[in-house]
């Protein structure tokens, strides 16, 4: 018999367990490393990536101490290197629901101006 072909409209490129906390649990932020220049490219590709780190705070306690502790940093481990104009704030890490919220600082100025924010949101349908 030949393989199935799966209908799903995003196809995985791996199963990932379904179990919180796993330690083996990953999910890669980017494939290569990944410089954004701008605020442009920022909001062009921050959002999917920074959404992959809320999945993987979800279900990786150690990425998310990490993360809680020094986002720019975990990032730039994990291949994500921003300008030096943009900063990141994860607020609520003990909560159900975190926020991560981009901030963009210009030179020369003493106030940051909020780019946006993700926030995990859990919804049930039937």
């Amino acid at each position: 018999m030949g393989e199935r072909q799966s209908t799903a409209l995003v196809p995985l490129r791996k199963l990932l367990p379904a179990k919180r906390g796993s330690a083996a649990a990953t999910i890669d932020l980017v494939e290569e490393e990944t410089y954004i220049a701008d605020r442009e490219q920022v909001r062009r590709f921050l959002p999917d990536i920074l959404g992959k780190v809320l999945a993987r705070i979800w279900i990786d306690s150690e990425f998310h101490a990490l993360f809680s502790r020094d986002p720019e940093g975990t990032l730039a481990q994990n291949g994500v290197h921003l300008p030096e104009t943009m900063s990141i704030e994860f607020q609520k890490p003990q909560s159900d629901r975190p926020r991560i919220v981009v901030y963009e600082q210009p030179e020369n100025s003493k106030f940051k101006m909020r780019v946006f924010y993700l926030q995990l949101i859990m919804m049930a349908g039937r």
